[in-house]
């Protein structure tokens, strides 16, 4: 490898050897018991380089607390929320935020480099919300998941809604602005599609994905789709038409040391607030009634 090159993200079969000074044949008696992390996604076997750190690390064995020997950067990583955006800055919480899909938080996460991710990544095998991703992705790890805010997710279509959208199955046919692979909307959207009965040479797909629910609105009102899934509060923000199509659990996936740490907490003191409340409603789409419930805690 080049000097400076940076590594990719996806391992080889013989590159997870060497990094673990094992034997190749050793890798595939693992992945065969399901012992380590491993994607098929390609027809190969492939080894995301931040879990296989990720699943190293938590084997380590030490009478004490890992956590102080690895201090996590104080930064938020997972979907984007325009709540928990300005709640972070009007909190004073001095968390940093790196927002780029739900399924990216969470192996951020895994991984150690972030302190929490915001989640909303619907499991419609079980009709739940986020608990068996953080349960498959971060087994056996000290995370608790937090309940920010039930959002209401919807088609954002142009002001007057000219082409008289009111369903999924109403997209066919049309351009449709979508989320990066990996974000929670994104998910959903796949399996409203296949819901509807649609497959994806039924609608037309930007090219480009948007990464942030604001993008997505960008993409409808500057005319280059005529539909694509976000929150009410997207919607609300560019003066779009808004049809409801589901209502969506917002959580937080976090450390649960970081939990009592001041900048968590400065957060979570902000949003039992007036001021809070009021901005939420001023957004739009939000239900604040299980703000802290929690719905999984690692051991």
């Amino acid at each position: 490898m080049d000097r400076g090159r940076r590594p990719s993200e996806l391992m080889t079969t013989r590159e997870v050897a060497a990094y673990l000074r094992i034997k190749e044949r050793k890798v595939y008696d693992l992945v065969a018991g399901g012992d380590i992390p491993v994607s098929r996604a390609t027809g190969k076997l492939l080894f995301p380089r931040d879990l296989i750190e990720a699943w190293v690390r938590r084997r380590v064995e030490y009478k004490e607390d890992t956590a102080p020997l690895m201090p996590r950067p104080t930064v938020f990583a997972g979907s984007h929320d325009p709540l928990l955006d300005w709640a972070l800055r009007e909190s004073g919480s001095e968390i940093a935020t790196f927002f780029d899909g739900s399924l990216d938080g969470l192996k951020r996460l895994a991984a150690g480099r972030v302190i929490g991710a915001g989640v909303h990544l619907f499991e419609p095998d079980i009709g739940d919300w986020n608990v068996g991703h953080v349960g498959r992705l971060l087994a056996g790890e000290p995370v608790v998941l937090m309940e920010w805010a039930c959002r209401r997710q919807g088609l954002v279509v142009p002001a007057g809604n000219p082409l008289g959208i009111s369903t999924i199955a109403d997209l066919s046919g049309r351009r449709v602005v979508t989320r990066q692979p990996g974000a929670g909307s994104r998910v959903l959207l796949d399996h409203l599609l296949d819901q509807a009965g649609l497959t994806s040479s039924s609608v037309t797909l930007l090219t480009t994905p948007a990464r942030s629910e604001a993008d997505v609105a960008l993409a409808v009102g500057e005319g280059r789709a005529d539909a694509g899934l976000a929150i009410e509060g997207a919607a609300r923000q560019y003066r779009l038409d808004f049809v409801p199509i589901a209502d969506e659990r917002y959580d937080l996936a976090l450390w649960r040391r970081d939990v009592f740490e001041p900048p968590v907490q400065r957060l979570l003191a902000f949003a039992g607030t007036n001021a809070f409340r009021a901005r939420a409603e001023v957004l739009g789409g939000y239900d604040l009634s299980g703000f802290g419930r929690i719905h999984a805690n690692g051991p």
